[in-house]
Formats: structure tokens, sequence, C-alpha cells
């Protein structure tokens, strides 16, 4: 039997608003419903970041705290991963939700270039996140911009400083650094293997109208896939997505052409190693 597909939606993002699309959700609440819809549709994972009133983005505790509390009471099961991205805030103010224990953390272990500026992900704070997640028992998702982040999982992995097998997760798209090239995922997913076992679980992210294409490569090639309104706010160059949901439910069909059920709550938990818990 082929192996389940996670999903996982990315809600918000730092970047998009709701003047790109009405639909990102900013507040709490409609992050929650949005989140709820999204799991409904087929997701297990929700990938978070906050924002401040205006829209800007934040790295407040108590923000995540609200948004990871809503989650849990509304979609029981749902794996809750909070983002330590470094376009919300600096130095260890990206951790600073760490305490609050969520099942997973985004840990970028390289820096690379962005669209406008250097994504700074310095040794000493990777190490000191990695740390945390470790304390708090959360599972790190490795994104990966670059082969050598692949490679520096490993590293970390082999010092301890990664406890379990990484669950790393290929970013392909962003401007300035690794583009989509099917070449280079292809070595992607076999330089994981290679390192971290044959069933060593890994995912893909697409950025923009490239959102799709990784949902693809990532589904067909036995992967799990990331969606949302973070990456990509369009069905098409025409249409505005109309919520996270929509972007779920191309997954799915995709889970369908492929013939690989979506992932389960449980099944998720399972594969990932994280905390069984009673719906």
């Amino acid at each position: 039997m082929p192996t389940p597909c996670i999903i996982c939606v990315a809600i918000t993002g730092s970047l998009p608003t709701k003047a790109d699309n009405p639909a990102v959700p900013v507040t709490a609440s409609e992050q929650i419903e949005s989140t709820h819809a999204a799991f409904e549709a087929g997701a297990t994972i929700m990938h978070a970041h906050v924002r401040n009133d205006d829209e800007t983005p934040s790295s407040d505790p108590d923000r995540f705290a609200r948004l990871k509390d809503g989650v849990e009471k509304h979609c029981p099961g749902m794996i809750v991963q909070l983002s330590t991205g470094g376009r919300s805030g600096a130095g260890r103010a990206r951790g600073g939700m760490l305490p609050l224990g969520p099942d997973m953390a985004s840990l970028s272990v390289g820096s690379n270039n962005f669209p406008t500026r250097v994504y700074e992900n310095p040794p000493d704070l990777v190490a000191w996140l990695a740390s945390e997640m470790r304390t708090y028992g959360i599972k790190p998702e490795i994104e990966a911009f670059d082969l050598s982040h692949i490679f520096r999982a490993a590293a970390m992995h082999k010092a301890g400083e990664i406890t379990d097998t990484p669950y790393v997760q290929f970013v392909m798209g962003v401007k300035n650094a690794m583009p989509v090239d099917r070449e280079v995922f292809d070595f992607y997913v076999h330089t994981v293997k290679r390192l971290f076992g044959n069933d060593a679980p890994w995912c893909a992210a697409g950025i923009g109208a490239n959102q799709i294409v990784l949902n693809d490569w990532a589904i067909s090639s036995g992967g799990h896939a990331r969606t949302g309104l973070e990456d990509n706010v369009r069905l098409d160059r025409d249409t505005l997505a109309p919520s996270n949901a929509a972007l779920v439910n191309r997954a799915v069909e995709l889970c369908e052409k492929y013939d690989r059920p979506v992932a389960t709550w449980q099944q998720a938990r399972a594969m990932l190693g994280r905390r069984t818990i009673v719906a």
C-alpha cells in the first residue's frame, strides 16, 4: 500500500496581505477558522506565522499561544507547527514561542539569499533554536533552501543536536535561492534517502505558481506536500485562491491521481513520531 501523504497547510506566512488576497487570514480568529476548513479538507499539519494588528509580521508568543490553543481546540489531532522564520523577528526572539511546546517548529539551518535580502541563519542561532526544540520536545522541520542545508541537518543529527530522523522540506522557487528544477529535486530526494534512510519522510514546497508543480512532484515521488496561502495566493494567473482549503483540495486531487491516500492526523503523528492524543 502506498505511503499516506501528509498535507501541510501554511496558512498565513509573513508576506501576503489582504491587499494581495482578501482570503489571507490575519487575526487569530481568522487563522483558526481557515485552519479548521483546511483540516476538514485533508491537511494534518498547520504551519503558522502570526501578525500584528496592522498585518506586519510578529514573533509575539502571546499571539502564537492564542492561535495554538484555538487550533488544538477546534482541530483536535492536527499537528501544530510554529515558524521560527527570520521575517518575523531577529535573533532569539525568533524562538520566543518555543516554550509553548508545539508539536513541531520550522528550523532553517543555513543562510541564503531571498528576493531583496539575505536570510541569515548564523550557526549559533541555529544551535540555540535546535537546543530549545530538544528542551521542549519539539520536532524540527528542516527548511532546506539549498543542498548544503540537507547536509547540515545530517551533521546536526549525527552530533545529537537533532535527536530523531530529520524531517526535511525542500523549498524551491524563492527568487535568488533554489529555482524549481526537476533534476535538483530528484537529487534532493536521493540525498535524503542516502543520508537518513529510504524510509525517512520528506516534504516539498513550491512558491507562487510553482506550488502545484512541487505538490505534483512530491506526491508522485512518495513524499509529503505543503500548500497554503503563505506560499501562493492564486489558483491560476487569473484566479485568486478563495481559501487555504481550496489549495488543500488541489493537493488532495493529486493524491487521488497518484493513488496516494491522504494521511489522517493519526497517521501523520505516527509517521513523524509525535505524541498520540485522544481527540
